[in-house]
């Protein structure tokens, strides 16, 4: 992950953002990123409501964003702004969505710095893709990109007042997109939502526009086998051979890339202190959002006590996907006839994961060990139910419940919100 570009929740992105936004305008650009409805468009309506008088807010996907002398109108209300009132904060949402916004950006920001005009910008995508095409190509030195991710159970429990195994279990069977919470209670309207003002668009219009996906009904389908894939290391010839309409490896291998890059899956690597290991090996499939698991595959919301096999491998999809989305490097490491489950490189350290649900031995750990012998640098951490904590104190491995692991991640991290 670069150095421009941190993963972060809600209120850590927020807090950021009004830090920076503290500095002395014009400060670098800031380019906020991140899947569907997890509340961008909310934080900047938060950002402009704090900013009073100084806020000019405009959206790109409104109608008066597609007539004639729209920059010109909006760059002249920012800079009748900073000068009524000492500074101006221009917040443009969905930014991507405009024809050359990035050399718009460009223009309006070198001509802010060249007049030391005290205006501060900043805008957001749905899509990484074009944010990080434009930026970029035209942003080079002018700007700051953060991602706003998928909630995490600790955020979904301070927004939505919800115990805390409460909102670890939701995210679990229903995810975590804070729009489509209000209506869990209603499964229906529940998965219509999800399909249609997340899922849908995602595909059908934030990816789809890129001259890249040539093959769109290909695209769906290898979205399709990897929701009904959760945390399974799959090769890429095994997807093609899912596929109707079958296409090649290559091709199978970019559509997985756009759909990491679109938050909505993440094609783990093997773990391996060897490139061309790490290239040839299968991807483990993690989708970023288990939302978007229980609306594709026919099974619908997996349920603990009635399907507890399918329960465990979303657990272990939840916490997987829980370490992406909070920015470390996620991979799995696998030596026949060992296996880890995620291999965690970042910010909360170096760990080794072994996610157990069910009932297990400590037999069952000798992966775990093997690979933290091999690899002294990284911890072992059994991920597991509260009645597993004591099997992983016998082999004389840390255990934390899966609950805790999601809204809080390994016991060493502090609470993030």
């Amino acid at each position: 992950m670069s150095t421009q570009d941190f993963r972060l929740t809600y209120h850590a992105c927020r807090a950021a953002l009004v830090k920076r936004l503290a500095e002395p305008a014009p400060g670098r650009i800031q380019l906020l990123a991140g899947p569907r409805q997890v509340g961008k468009t909310t934080l900047l309506l938060e950002i402009a409501e704090q900013a009073g008088r100084q806020a000019v807010y405009a959206a790109a996907d409104a109608p008066e964003a597609a007539l004639p002398g729209f920059w010109e109108r909006l760059l002249a209300r920012a800079e009748d702004t900073a000068v009524a009132h000492g500074r101006a904060v221009l917040l443009l949402d969905e930014a991507h969505l405009l024809h050359d916004w990035a050399g718009h950006l460009k223009g309006a920001w070198d001509s802010f710095r060249r007049r030391k005009t005290p205006i501060h910008i900043v805008a957001t995508g749905s899509s990484a893709l074009h944010l990080a095409v434009g930026s970029r190509e035209s942003l080079a030195g002018r700007f700051e990109r953060l991602t706003l991710t998928h909630w995490s159970a600790r955020s979904l429990a301070q927004a939505f007042h919800l115990q805390p195994d409460t909102a670890a279990d939701l995210v679990v069977r229903m995810g975590s997109y804070p729009g489509a919470f209000p209506l869990h209670k209603d499964v229906a309207r529940w998965s219509a939502y999800v399909r249609d003002a997340i899922l849908e668009p995602a595909i059908g219009r934030d990816i789809l526009v890129l001259a890249a996906v040539r093959r769109p009904a290909l695209l769906r389908q290898v979205f399709g086998v990897a929701a009904s894939s959760p945390a399974q290391i799959v090769s890429l010839q095994k997807i093609q051979g899912h596929l109707q309409d079958a296409g090649a490896i290559e091709t199978v291998a970019s559509y997985l890339a756009l759909l990491e890059e679109a938050f909505l899956v993440a094609p783990l690597p093997k773990y391996s202190t060897r490139a061309a290991r790490r290239r040839a090996a299968p991807p483990k499939l993690v989708t970023l959002n288990n939302a978007l698991i229980a609306v594709m595959v026919p099974q619908g919301i997996a349920d603990g006590t009635f399907d507890p096999a399918r329960f465990g491998a979303l657990v272990e999809n939840a916490c997987l996907a829980h370490a992406w989305n909070s920015g470390q490097v996620v991979s799995y490491w696998r030596e026949e006839p060992l296996e880890v489950d995620g291999i965690l490189e970042g910010s909360w350290g170096k760990w080794a994961i072994e996610v157990k649900t069910g009932k297990f031995q400590t037999s069952d750990l000798t992966g775990l060990l093997e690979f933290a012998r091999r690899h002294p640098g990284f911890q072992p951490l059994v991920i597991c139910g509260a009645n597993g904590r004591a099997t992983a104190e016998r082999a004389d491995v840390p255990a934390v419940t899966w609950q805790q692991f999601l809204l809080d991640g390994p016991p060493s991290t502090t609470r993030r919100a």
